[in-house]
């Protein structure tokens, strides 16, 4: 007679360190040879497989959220759950626990092939002492990576991979001559020496198709970088605390060190001091943070926007003869947006300024509702949304009974559930809202336009003003038109 096995499940998890492991295919045939001496048999099924991701913690591990959540069923379909190692169920000791307790009260066990526990008390114990070690190896080894990485980044040798330009072969970077990829650093380089601006550049490449790694087109952050990176220069930069120095662009950091590599530089010495020069020269003449964030310094600020991608308009350089500020996209300026919304301020306070008047005199408003305004709409099915709230109510119980969730999480769901029953019988109660009054809103927008001409107002008073009835004002150029959109409130 055929011996009948009971069925079990397998988790196997590779980690991104893959060091001292067996293959995924090793750690099933080891955990199901084991399985079968218990009398468990395992179907593809229930075996469980995260690839590349640690074991520090479950958020991450698709797999294992899984069949956690189907070993919590109430007629689940396992009762044993086989790892090679304990170190494969997780490496943060406190989650471990915890995961571990809910499978027993629902009666399913974590057994490791490789580490038999004995039964008892003495058992639990040295299965604390392990999930312990196992915890303490994956925080001592990523200090251990992080140290290897620092060392061999002084060597000159590559921790990551190649920079736009070069490609990586035999753990060296080598120039990306075959599509092109070099020539177009090297042109860059020559361009901004001889005076192009970054904009200009990453919207005459983009044009010609060139594509960054990510296959964005090009911006002038993505110039700014490219121009900033030494490893163009037979160099290589890391930070010593990680990557995050470098992955913020803060290229005089501290903690960020250039050391001479052995790879191919694409551009000379001459020409990376020339380009540096001249980024040296922008620093100073363009600050960063150059301008007090709080600073209202002209009357659209965050309010008007690019017709063509929407961005806010910001403020530029001084435009023409004439000297005056302008605006511009803001995603014009970084290369992103290539159609140019430039305006100087007081040719676009003045027509902004005479659009309200004209909307007072016609009472003509185009309303963007709030998120207020939107809930309080008279085609709200009340009683269909009641009816999900009990349906959500019905189920929450159902959980109670079956034991997947305790009483105070049933306690907590119930009262949850009920009061948002209640809200939306009193909103269904209410009276609907008043229609809207357009002599009530052109008087307000009166008041601001008085506050708008009153010389002694601050520009910050008067954009604290206007935010309290503009929504956005759009501007198209093509059309010379200024759309307002004001909050319906």
């Amino acid at each position: 007679m055929q011996e009948l096995y009971k069925i079990g499940a397998a988790y196997v998890r590779v980690s991104d360190e893959r060091q001292d492991e067996y293959s995924p295919d090793s750690q099933l045939k080891k955990v199901r040879e084991y399985a079968a001496k218990e009398g468990y048999d395992i179907p593809e099924e229930y075996v469980y497989y995260d690839d590349g991701i640690s074991g520090r913690s479950t958020r991450k591990r698709t797999a294992f959220n899984t069949m956690i959540s189907v070993a919590k069923e109430k007629d689940h379909p396992f009762d044993k759950i086989y790892v090679w190692k304990f170190s494969r169920f997780a490496r943060n000791q406190e989650e471990s626990m915890v995961y571990k307790n809910l499978l027993a009260k629902k009666g399913v066990d974590v057994i490791s092939v490789s580490e038999p526990i004995p039964a008892g008390p003495f058992g639990d114990l040295i299965e604390r002492i392990i999930e312990w070690s196992d915890e303490y190896y994956s925080t001592n080894l990523s200090v251990e990576v992080r140290r290897g990485m620092t060392e061999k980044a002084s060597r000159g040798e590559p921790n990551g991979p190649p920079p736009y330009g070069y490609v990586m072969k035999n753990g060296k970077y080598i120039p990306d001559e075959s599509s092109g990829a070099a020539n177009v650093i090297r042109e860059i380089f020559e361009r901004y020496a001889a005076g192009e601006g970054m904009r200009e550049l990453a919207v005459s490449l983009g044009a010609r198709g060139v594509r960054t790694t990510a296959g964005n087109k090009p911006d002038n952050r993505w110039i700014e970088y490219i121009l900033n990176n030494p490893c163009y220069v037979g160099k290589l930069r890391w930070s010593k605390d990680g990557v995050r120095a470098v992955s913020k662009r803060d290229y005089f950091n501290e903690n960020i060190m250039t050391v001479d590599a052995s790879h191919t530089p694409l551009i000379s010495i001459d020409l990376w001091e020339r380009v540096k020069k001249l980024l040296d020269t922008q620093k100073k003449t363009y600050p960063k943070y150059s301008r007090p964030e709080q600073t209202v310094n002209y009357l659209l600020k965050g309010l008007a926007r690019c017709s063509a991608c929407g961005a806010t308009l910001i403020i530029g350089c001084r435009s023409g003869k004439s000297g005056k500020p302008s605006l511009q996209c803001h995603n014009y300026t970084r290369g992103s947006c290539h159609t140019s919304h430039s305006i100087t301020v007081p040719k676009i306070d003045a027509a902004f300024k005479q659009g309200l008047r004209d909307a007072v005199e016609n009472k003509s408003f185009v309303m963007v509702p709030t998120e207020a305004r939107k809930k309080t709409t008279f085609d709200i099915n009340y009683s269909a949304l009641i009816a999900v709230e009990e349906r959500k109510l019905e189920r929450a119980k159902q959980a109670y009974l079956a034991e997947i969730d305790t009483l105070e999480q049933y306690r907590e769901n119930k009262e949850r559930i009920i009061k948002r029953i209640a809200d939306l019988k009193k909103e269904s109660e209410a009276q609907p809202p008043l229609e809207f009054d357009k002599d009530a809103f052109a008087k307000k927008i009166t008041n601001v336009l008085a506050l708008l001409d009153d010389d002694q107002a601050t520009t910050t008073a008067k954009n604290e003003a206007l935010h309290t009835i503009i929504n956005k004002v759009v501007y198209e150029k093509a059309k010379s038109n200024l759309a307002i959109y004001f909050h319906d409130i």
